[in-house]
This record gives C-alpha cells, structure tokens and sequence, in this order.
C-alpha cells in the first residue's frame, strides 16, 4: 500500500515542477524580469576603465572622466589604480565646478589613503573647492571658513608642500570674507543699540583676524561702542591702538575726532584685553 500510494503521488509532484517551470519561465519573459537582467552594470576591467578616465581627462572630456571614475570606484575599491583615480576623480569634479562633489571625493581619498603621495594635493583642491564657493559678506561664511580650516591642515601637516604658498594667498582672502561678515553683524547690532553683542563682534575681528582689511574700523568701532557704554578706558584704548597701527588712516582721524569731542584723548591703559 505504501509502494501504491508513492506511485499515485508522482503525478501531483511533476505537476507541481512543471508550475514552478512555467513560473520562472514567465518571470525571465515578464517586463520585470528583463528589467532586472539589463539594469545589471556589466564589469569592466579596472585597468581598462582607468586607461579610459586619463584619455577622457587629456582630451577636456571631464564629465566622461567622472563616469569612468565613479564606476573605477564602485567596481574595483581595491584596485592598484583606484588610489590614482581617486586623485583625478577629485580634481574632475574640482575643473567642471562640482564643488560639494569635489569635497567629497577629496574625503573618500583622505579617509583611505591619509598619507598618499597625493594627499597634499588633494587637500589643496578640497580646500580651493570650499574656497570657490564663498559667498558675499552678507551672507554665512561657513565655507570660507571650511577653507581656512583645510589649508591650515595642509599647512600642518605638510609645511614644505609647494602648494602651501597658493593656499596662503586664499586664506587672507577667506579671512578677509569672514571678518567681513562680523563686522556686518557688528554694524547691525550698533545701528541697534545693542552695544555688548557688537563689540563682541568687532573684538572678534580684531583678535582673530589681524591681516584682514577690516581691522580698521573694527577699532574706530570699538571706540563708538565703548563711549557708548561709558567705558572710557576701552575706548581711549582703542584709540590708541588704532593710532599706533594705521597713524594714517581715515578710520583714526575719525576716532580722534570722536573722543576729542568728548573731551577725550587715545591713550593706552592698562587693564583691558587691547593692553595686553
């Protein structure tokens, strides 16, 4: 009986593997079969998606070059050349004004290869890639900052890099733009009245960013909020430092002026953040 029961169940069994058949035939012939089996990236050697990315890079076809690039990156992450494609997908982005993308390539290299050959480098464009983005003063320099930040790395980390001395010349530019924005937000708050908020930002100028065209006025500034606040030390102060650095400046005339028709004169006292 058991032997008669196994023979009448083999019907039902090629029944059910003929089903099965007929669905994965169906399912490789649905749309949605081919679909996936064309959308499947075919491999191309890492050797040859390398040769193409420098032919495409000598020839100014950079968008062409960022494609063989990303897919050098995707395909073969542990190839000999991905170190170098990284480098170009890097400035790739950097030529064709990617910026963010630019970053972010520079990132992804620097996170494996911290000493790479071309690290220098690579933290020079991530640097220019964040520089060539700053916006007017009157609006957040978060990325001029980004810049500064990132060339003092590679100033730190590399001091004999023959791409620190370009990378100087930025940051004054950097600097320059975020003082700039202090002393907008400092001009603000003294329009307002708002006296302590706006020498906090002309101090910050001063302090932190010395070369920066600004500090003029940041210290003429200074000495209209302090007098504001009748803090006549710190304003005769500010006077004074204003009148030993920029003796010729409009910004000094105008300081003196201010404080002689208080009855006042520049003089340095002691005591204060700007004797120190």
């Amino acid at each position: 009986m058991g032997i008669k029961t196994k023979i009448q169940m083999l019907p039902g069994l090629a029944r059910f593997a003929g089903a099965l058949l007929i669905a994965g035939t169906l399912a490789a012939c649905s749309p949605l079969g081919m679909f996936a089996r064309d959308n499947v990236e075919p491999l191309v050697p890492a050797e040859q998606l390398y040769a193409s990315a420098v032919a495409n890079m000598d020839n100014n076809r950079f968008n062409a070059a960022i494609e063989d690039l990303e897919k050098l990156e995707k395909q073969h992450p542990f190839s000999e050349v991905n170190e170098r494609g990284k480098v170009m997908l890097t400035f790739a982005n950097f030529r064709q004004g990617r910026f963010p993308d630019a970053v972010r390539a520079a990132d992804r290299y620097l996170a494996l290869y911290p000493n790479g050959a071309e690290a220098d480098y690579v933290l020079f464009l991530k640097g220019s890639s964040y520089y060539r983005q700053i916006a007017d003063i009157t609006r957040d320099q978060e990325l001029a900052a980004e810049a500064i930040d990132t060339f003092a790395l590679l100033e730190s980390r590399f001091p004999n890099s023959r791409y620190v001395a370009e990378s100087r010349q930025m940051v004054l530019v950097a600097r320059d733009q975020v003082a700039g924005k202090e002393m907008s937000v400092g001009r603000y708050y003294l329009g307002n009245r708002n006296y302590t908020a706006a020498i906090n930002r002309f101090r910050t100028v001063v302090e932190d960013h010395q070369t920066s065209t600004h500090v003029e006025e940041a210290l003429y500034r200074l000495i209209e909020g302090y007098l504001a606040l009748g803090l006549v030390g710190e304003a005769q102060t500010a006077g004074a430092v204003l009148g030993t650095n920029y003796p010729n400046s409009d910004w000094y005339q105008r300081g003196f002026t201010l404080l002689q028709n208080q009855g006042l004169a520049p003089q340095m006292m002691t005591g204060n953040w700007m004797s120190t």
